[in-house]
């Protein structure tokens, strides 16, 4: 039976080392109470199946004692504190000693017959066997102990019928080893047994402790690391573990939701409608995302930023957490802020578009300017822009070029600025009725550089990237031609920008079927045959057929402005 002992006393060390891994500084005193004190307990009865002499066995008792008066006092205090239920100082000091009375007189066997009436060691076919006589203190004992139990009951019983937030799982727990431990009790020391199985239910009670531990560390809100935010009294807080049961929740998150007061510890909150509706959708999203962990949560005239989070005991994900904050101002704030920013937002792009059509009328009036200075009769600018716009409404129709919208919107727009550098070019030659002599033709040729400078200057303080490139190109290269002949740089092929490749056409057809100061306009089928028989060498033979398809479109154009 020795061995028996030993290998209890064995596991109650081992139960008791592993309770101080997981320890916690939340946990109630009084459960480090019990794990404490049983391996001490269970040394006593290792040492009485060894003892061979009177002496010995008197101390073994004595130790055994130190559990039996002192164990059902701490299950009691963990039990109280478990259901919540709060004692005075002076009941829990009076308990006490009570206790430490009981075991004052345990402290008398073998000396005063008050205890024990007499203790003695037997050899029995060689096995020593201790008999015992009760005395008064003993009696007293038993009515402690029955005492301790009826009470710890009695609010157990009580928590499970009053109480909704003491989960009934931990109930259950709490009344198994107190339930199993004193039938024993009873059985073992009226009955006299010869051998005592009160180690036994020892070692039970740490093994459902140990169970008791990993539970209470989800339903202890108030005793978490989120303390200082429940005792606030603004922030709402809301346990569920891993299978979305309700574990707690704090008064804050009672007044948010009402719904939470229905709700018993354990209860799935999937069975609620309400909290389907919201927090299991909560989780559903944050489990798909963990970066989306925010929701506004508006009820009646407030605003609740909603925090979800993983609710951690140690370093392992137990369960989820929803931190609720009245974000009521923020919110109002917020969508002051927003409505300023639209109002603002459409206050500046009216403004913006009143200054980009100034911008816009300050060019064309500069290129109108210039046109003026010209021997032309006017209009080439305007009826320039139209001719690009219907070579693009062609090139749009597929995708051999992939035009974006903004790209012929720019083209457009940059049209106008082609000849902007005349400006620069002497009168006695801009205004020449006949040909140009070779030094005045050179003259002539710097007005497509000294564009592109003039529209880079214009231009370069622009948001509108895109616009300046497209202007400076129109300006810089629409002289270029196809086979490199051209002017200024003498660039050839692709390397011509294709919005310089199409205002090359606009220009020269305009400059064709036009009426000027030197020459009479041109009749369309002649100025189609020299646009044609330029493809391939002045202009880019890919745009050929979008010309042939805008062409009726262009001789109707000019007929009409005749």
């Amino acid at each position: 039976m020795a061995i028996f002992y030993d290998i209890l006393l064995a596991l109650s060390i081992g139960l008791t080392i592993l309770y101080a891994f997981i320890w916690h500084r939340h946990f109630d005193v009084h459960l480090t109470l019990i794990f404490a004190f049983i391996p001490i307990a269970m040394l006593g009865y290792s040492m009485a199946t060894r003892a061979d002499d009177i002496d010995s066995v008197i101390i073994a008792q004595k130790i055994i004692y130190i559990g039996g008066c002192f164990l059902m006092l701490f299950i009691l205090r963990n039990i109280l504190h478990m259901c919540k239920i709060k004692l005075s100082q002076t009941l829990s000091t009076f308990m006490l000693v009570c206790s430490m009375l009981v075991y004052a007189g345990v402290l008398t066997i073998g000396r005063y017959p008050y205890f024990y009436k007499s203790i003695s060691l037997i050899n029995e076919n060689g096995t020593y066997v201790i008999k015992k006589e009760y005395g008064s203190l003993h009696t007293v004992f038993y009515v402690l102990v029955t005492a301790y139990f009826l009470v710890s009951v009695s609010a157990m019983v009580y928590s499970y019928i009053k109480k909704k937030d003491v989960s009934r799982k931990m109930l259950y727990l709490l009344f198994t080893p107190v339930l199993i431990s004193f039938v024993t009790f009873v059985i073992c020391h009226m009955r006299n047994l010869k051998y005592d199985m009160i180690p036994l239910d020892y070692v039970i009670a740490q093994i459902v402790y140990l169970v008791i531990v990993y539970r209470v560390c989800l339903y202890d809100i108030d005793e978490t690391v989120i303390d200082t935010l429940v005792q606030t009294g603004d922030t709402g807080i809301i346990s569920v573990d891993l299978k979305y049961n309700y574990l707690g929740s704090n008064e804050t998150a009672k007044e948010i939701f009402p719904e939470l007061k229905e709700l018993a510890v354990d209860e799935p909150i999937s069975t609620h409608r309400k909290m389907k509706a919201t927090a299991m959708e909560w989780i559903t999203e944050f489990q798909a995302n963990e970066e989306d962990d925010k929701v506004c949560y508006k009820k009646d005239d407030r605003s609740y930023l909603v925090d979800i989070r993983y609710l951690y005991v140690g370093r392992h994900k137990r369960g989820y957490q929803f931190i609720l904050t009245d974000d009521t101002k923020n919110q109002q704030y917020i969508e002051l802020i927003n409505k300023y920013n639209d109002d603002l937002r459409n206050e500046v792009a009216e403004k913006t578009a009143h200054i980009v059509e100034m911008h816009d009328n300050l060019i064309l009036s500069m290129a109108t300017m210039v046109e003026s200075r010209d021997n032309s009769t006017g209009g080439h600018i305007r009826r320039t822009s139209d001719v690009v716009r219907m070579l693009l409404d062609e090139m749009k129709k597929d995708d051999a070029f992939e035009l974006s919208e903004s790209f012929c919107r720019n083209m457009i727009k940059a049209a106008p600025m082609h000849d902007l550098g005349k400006i620069a070019v002497d009168d006695a030659v801009l205004r020449k009725p006949g040909r140009f002599t070779d030094e005045e033709y050179e003259k002539m040729k710097l007005h497509a550089s000294e564009g592109a400078r003039i529209v880079h200057e214009i231009l370069k303080g622009t948001d509108d990237e895109e616009f300046r490139i497209v202007a400076e190109n129109v300006a810089h290269y629409h002289h270029e031609r196809w086979d490199g002949s051209g002017y200024p740089t003498g660039i050839s092929g692709e390397d011509i920008p294709l919005e310089a490749r199409i205002m090359a056409i606009a220009d020269v057809y305009d400059a064709l079927v036009s009426k000027r100061v030197y020459k009479d306009s041109m009749p369309p089928e002649k100025a189609n045959a020299i646009i044609m028989d330029g493809m391939g060498r002045h202009f880019d033979k890919r745009l050929e057929p979008y010309y042939v398809k805008a062409r009726p479109r262009l001789e109707e154009y000019y007929r009409n402005i005749e």
